[in-house]
């Protein structure tokens, strides 16, 4: 099938309208919400008024505000975001009053609390409304909306053959309650870090893979002959096939939401029809001896090697297309002790009182969940963690990992976790933290809390690597914005249950604690 170009515009611009139209700005006054640090538009900020009423910045930070009644009046308006602030009152109110006005600009100054920069939502409709209705002059790609997403799940990103490939999970539509579950697609040229067009806070452009048909996004992997059940495909991975060839590879799942699994295994991507495929199917009771999380190409005494884990590396395999294909060429890095029980594993200690670790193939992997259980039993110290890191303003709380990224990093030479938090204080799936090590493997000492949502989730962390900018000082991360798993009924329009783009910089003085010693 044909796919289409649309790029996702962030559209960064917070000066003056270019190409304005003056029928859309005598119908709108414009509230701005700005930064204080940057000037940046701010985007996923909301703006209540003392009656109700709601409006949420979009990706420039704009509202374009119509109300009649409300128009020249005085008003009150709370001000939230996630991450960023305003000073409260002697009342103890976090807002600001502001006169909208038609064709006049109201702007609000926010304070960022949060160590990452929000960039905006990167898929999704309407990612500059407020700014089209104000008549700002927007990339016809981004106002025409093409491929017709009203939201999508979990990244996955890869470089092959000259072009990045982005997958996502559960894609939503806006014809119908039902969408596309069965992986959405697009590509991208690649980044160059050293042009300022690849600058990721300008915009990413997206090349989706739609139906002719229907205009929306097509399935990725549509497994035809197997109707039933939706698909989730990760883990994706650039190795070389029997012929030394490239050849991009991936684990996917065939379940029943989340109740089970009808089948798993492992596919290629087809070249020429631009989907994944089947190539072997592995057996449902096999939880580990498969890719999983975001892999890391390794080398190690002169072998290739794949890392996988979500979020930490504890299974490896030889990087070639007859390994991943192979489950007995599996390795997983544990301190199990062998022979104990399966339900309630011991520690295999050293002489020194330390977990040993090592790769080996018979035991399953040791994984953050597994070291919290063990440092809450006491049968774990704390200071032997390599995959639950202690909060390094706080050496009493320990991090019990989700998913997210480990990735080499140039500029601190050391191996960066990028992670979200199983039950963080405002959220359970919200908050992301910042950890480094020396091998991929950990030890993760001590993490730095990142970014916080307000009883909002943000899982399944995503770091891009090849977004570096400036040498690896600039990070770029991603991950799905949601009410999902918080218990907060309240959905945030257009953002709900899409990707939210975020930067950090390396340099943040709240980082150095971190440096190597």
């Amino acid at each position: 099938m044909r796919y289409f170009a649309l790029i996702i515009a962030l559209i960064p611009l917070a000066g003056q309208a270019i190409g304005a139209d003056p029928t859309l700005q005598t119908h709108y006054a414009e509230i701005r919400v700005r930064d204080a640090d940057t000037g940046r538009g701010v985007p996923l900020v909301e703006l209540e008024t003392t009656h109700g009423l709601t409006f949420v910045t979009d990706n420039a930070g704009r509202v374009a505000f119509h109300e009649p009644g409300l128009l020249g009046q005085t008003l009150f308006l709370t001000v939230r975001s996630h991450g960023y602030t305003v000073k409260k009152d002697g009342f103890g109110f976090a807002g600001v009053r502001v006169t909208p006005r038609v064709g006049q600009i109201a702007e609000i100054r926010i304070t960022r609390t949060n160590l990452a920069e929000r960039l905006g939502r990167l898929t999704g409709e309407g990612l500059l409304r407020d700014s089209i209705l104000l008549g700002y002059d927007v990339p016809k790609f981004v106002a025409s909306h093409v491929g017709k997403v009203a939201g999508q799940d979990s990244v996955q990103a890869v470089a092959y053959r000259g072009k990045t490939r982005w997958f996502w999970g559960d894609t939503q539509r806006l014809a119908y309650p039902l969408g596309l579950f069965r992986m959405a697609g697009a590509t991208t040229p690649l980044f160059d870090p050293h042009d300022p067009q690849s600058d990721p806070a300008h915009g990413i452009a997206l090349e989706y893979f739609t139906d002719p048909k229907t205009g929306f996004a097509r399935a990725m992997m549509p497994l035809p002959e197997r109707p039933e059940g939706v698909v989730w495909a990760g883990s994706l991975a650039v190795v070389p096939d029997e012929e030394g060839q490239d050849c991009l590879v991936a684990h996917y799942s065939r379940r029943r939401g989340l109740e089970g699994e009808l089948e798993q295994g492992i596919a290629v991507y087809d070249d020429q029809k631009d989907i994944l495929v089947s190539k072997k199917q592995l057996p449902l009771e096999e939880t580990w001896r498969r890719p999983a999380g975001h892999p890391i190409p390794y080398t190690e005494a002169g072998k290739r090697w794949l890392l996988f884990g979500s979020p930490t590396p504890n299974v490896r395999v030889p990087a070639t297309l007859t390994a991943v294909l192979d489950p007995n060429q599996y390795e997983a890095w544990t301190c199990q002790k062998p022979g104990s029980d399966p339900k309630a594993p011991e520690i295999l200690l050293g002489a020194d009182g330390a977990p040993q670790w090592r790769w080996q193939k018979e035991l399953p992997p040791t994984t953050s969940e597994r070291e919290h259980n063990w440092i809450k039993a006491r049968t774990l110290s704390p200071r032997h963690a390599r995959f639950c890191p202690t909060h390094v303003a706080d050496a009493q709380e320990q991090i019990r990992l989700h998913s997210g990224t480990v990735r080499w990093n140039a500029y601190r030479k050391r191996w960066i976790l990028v992670a979200g938090q199983f039950g963080g204080k405002k959220s359970f799936l919200g908050e992301v933290w910042y950890a480094e090590a020396d091998h991929p493997t950990g030890p993760f000492s001590q993490a730095v809390q990142i970014l916080t949502h307000d009883r909002q989730t943000f899982y399944n962390v995503c770091h891009h690597d090849f977004l570096d900018r400036d040498g690896g000082r600039i990070i770029h991360f991603e991950g799905t914005y949601t009410n999902d798993f918080s218990g907060n009924p309240l959905k945030t329009p257009r953002y709900n249950y899409n990707q939210m783009l975020y930067r950090l910089d390396l340099n943040t003085p709240a980082l150095r604690v971190l440096q190597k010693k």
